[in-house]
């Protein structure tokens, strides 16, 4: 443990020097100093300049999700991401898929909305009318403030406001929604709104506040669909994942987990791209409870000929320029691999894959359970634990698999022997 975490001027320090000082506090070892500092694609000088306070490098496997056919197109797609059967799972439900067709996706415009917080006025209604009134000059000064994105087709596109009613009395929220397109577009948001923000202030005599984008990105969505022949998945197994679907949306605490299995492979495609999975994170969950309570983000009906019919919607706020999806090396990697032209090309990927996680854990959570397969692909991290290594770790799990005592016990003894 460490003896304090005051280390002044820490930040002034490089990478090794830092990582000294928290050896030193916390007891690390050289291997363990050794293994925090071991460069792959991503040198630690590019490392130390993306974020603050660097002192290695915390590796997640890459993987690629095989099969998938969206709009008639194939993909691979690259998924960062340390659970087993993840991957396994996805490429499996889209293999499925393209039997019956593939995926049908599609994106909404760009549209990011941004938020200037004004409080401390009186009447905010009043206040919100004069805004309106002086709707013409702050349309100018938004797509002054967004200019860089007209070039590219994008910048300001309309102005509301509306007042809110909190325990410190009404604010008036004015919101500004953007066209970023390519860009995930929370630097461009934040600095217009930052330079707007006096204008609007000195109109409705109030103080700005939060001044910020939001994650419900509720005009940036991607869709996807596809659908399941019976005479591929069979009738029973359609009405099991009807079933399935029934208690996520009609319970929370099921629910919960349906929209977590989605953003199991929705994470994934996100952080091998770079891009921000917190703020896809909370755009899902947060679009899954915009409109009565909190329901699944996928759908599933059955059409007149008894076929599966699978749905999601979901905010898609992602890029394919700026930020560490250009500074990360792998990130461009990732995209070249994926094959996309366009953020609104990756928003479909995420929507596609999304589906066929879903698709894929209602399908083994409603006929022969979701355990037998994830346990068997977890069997290998269970003999790494044990202290298997190399082929070792192979023989071990095929032997724990064969028993099915996929255990940490039982590893250790096979190790023993």
């Amino acid at each position: 443990m460490a003896k304090t975490s005051e280390f002044s001027g820490f930040h002034q320090l490089s990478p090794s020097e830092r990582l000294a000082k928290v050896a030193d506090a916390c007891g690390l070892s050289e291997d363990e100093t050794a293994l925090l500092q071991k460069e792959g694609s991503l040198p630690l000088s590019l490392a130390d300049k993306m974020v603050e306070n660097v002192i290695g490098f915390a590796p997640i496997p890459l993987g690629i999700a095989t099969n998938f056919q969206i709009n008639g197109k194939d993909y691979l797609i690259p998924m960062a991401i340390e659970e087993p059967s993840v991957i396994a799972a996805a490429s499996n439900a889209a293999k499925i898929t393209r039997q019956c067709g593939g995926f049908t996706a599609s994106v909404s415009e760009p549209i990011m909305r941004g938020q200037v917080q004004l409080v401390g006025i009186i009447d905010a209604k009043e206040a919100c009318k004069k805004l309106l009134a002086k709707k013409k000059e702050i349309k100018k000064a938004a797509a002054a403030a967004t200019i860089g994105m007209k070039e590219y087709g994008g910048g300001f596109r309309k102005f509301s406001c509306r007042v809110m009613k909190s325990g410190r009395g009404d604010m008036v929220l004015a919101e500004f929604f953007i066209d970023v397109r390519d860009a995930m577009g929370a630097n461009t948001i934040n600095t217009a709104l930052e330079s707007i923000a006096p204008m609007l202030a000195e109109i409705t005599g109030g103080k700005p506040r939060l001044r910020i984008l939001s994650n419900l990105a509720k005009e940036r969505t991607a869709k996807a669909s596809a659908v399941w022949k019976k005479e591929i998945l069979g009738t029973e197994t359609i009405d099991a994942i009807l079933d399935g679907y029934e208690f996520a949306a009609n319970d929370i605490f099921r629910c919960a987990t349906h929209n977590k299995g989605i953003m199991n492979g929705v994470d994934a495609l996100v952080v091998a791209t770079s891009n921000d999975w917190r703020a896809v994170e909370a755009g899902a969950h947060s679009f899954a409870a915009y409109k009565k309570g909190y329901k699944p983000l996928t759908r599933y009906r059955k059409n007149e000929n008894g076929d599966l019919i699978g749905e999601i919607e979901f905010p898609v706020a992602v890029g394919t320029v700026g930020g560490a999806t250009r500074t990360n090396p792998i990130a461009k990697i990732a995209l070249k691999i994926a094959g996309v032209s366009s953020a609104g090309e990756l928003g479909m990927l995420m929507a596609a894959l999304g589906l066929a996680q879903n698709f894929a854990a209602l399908r083994a959570l409603s006929t022969e359970g979701i355990q037998k397969g994830h346990m068997k692909l977890h069997a290998r991290n269970i003999a790494i634990n044990a202290g298997a290594t190399g082929e070792e770790a192979d023989r071990v799990a095929q032997k724990l698999i064969e028993e099915n005592n996929i255990s940490v016990s039982r590893a250790k003894e096979l190790l023993g022997k």
